[in-house]
């Protein structure tokens, strides 16, 4: 099945204000059959002590409820042309987790896709993204750790608990773009990729005993300072052969970048496959 597993909307606050129907109408002409709608879902008040940052990291809670009559709206609209799931991608909260059950509870009937995925560390002053700026990385993050192998454990750590997290999801479920500790590459200290590959064989059997698919998340390719996708092509192979669903995602925050990287991924499967 042509499926873009992971996509944003008009209510991404760091994404484009184009209504959601401009997506769906962008995969439905690249031929996609199946096309996953996962906007960020509300935050807990005060997560990031960022009066500038945190306006741009989710909707607003009393949102929700307007996110998904927009996306089961627009799922009427293309019925019979795009097969569209309502869905969300949530963030592993550290300390938190009782709202995210909170938030699933307020939209578990109408949800068919769920991402779980790890945006924030413990770091200097609270809570800090991974994936902001490469400058707030290294003076919120690098500095508070001391290395670049002290923080990817600590992230591998987070995402091990976020798989965890959504082992008794009744919902179609997968981990969010797995390396996304790589977004910055090329503009921090290199991370050992031998360190990376151990972390993450040790995370493929924790996938398949909690039965959390992967979000072959193409995103990293448009990223200037990544310049490759966020799962790496041996770890398809690798979680292929365990039975670990393999998914699609563009990760668009805009209509123009639904369905892109599907081309890499084809031929990436191409190999899973050989």
């Amino acid at each position: 099945m042509k499926w873009d597993g992971h996509t944003h909307t008009q209510f991404c606050k760091h994404g484009s204000d184009r209504p959601l129907r401009e997506y769906a109408a962008r995969a439905a002409a690249l031929g996609f059959e199946r096309y996953s709608v996962t906007e960020h879902p509300p935050l807990p008040d005060g997560w990031i002590d960022d009066p500038v940052l945190t306006p741009e990291l989710a909707m607003d809670r009393s949102e929700l409820p307007a996110y998904l009559a927009e996306a089961k709206a627009v799922k009427r609209e293309f019925e019979g042309t795009l097969d569209i799931a309502v869905g969300l991608e949530m963030d592993y909260l550290y300390g938190k987790e009782s709202f995210t059950e909170d938030v699933l509870a307020e939209a578990a009937s109408d949800l068919e896709d769920v991402i779980v995925s790890v945006h924030y560390l413990p770091g200097r002053g609270g809570m800090r993204c991974v994936d902001y700026k490469p400058e707030d990385f290294q003076d919120n993050l690098l500095s508070y750790y001391g290395s670049m192998e002290k923080v990817t454990d600590v992230y591998y750590d987070h995402v091990e608990l976020a798989v965890r997290s959504a082992a008794g999801w009744r919902w179609r479920k997968r981990l969010g773009h797995v390396n996304l500790i790589e977004k910055f590459r090329t503009a921090l200290p290199p991370i050992d990729e031998a360190h990376i590959r151990e972390r993450l064989e040790r995370l493929l059997p924790l996938l398949v005993e909690c039965g959390v698919g992967l979000d072959v998340n193409a995103a990293g390719l448009r990223k200037p300072t990544c310049g490759k996708a966020y799962v790496p092509e041996w770890y398809m192979a690798a979680c292929a052969a365990q039975g670990v669903e393999l998914v699609f995602g563009s990760d668009a925050h805009r209509p123009d970048e639904a369905g892109s990287g599907w081309e890499w991924y084809e031929q990436a499967m191409k190999k899973v496959r050989a």
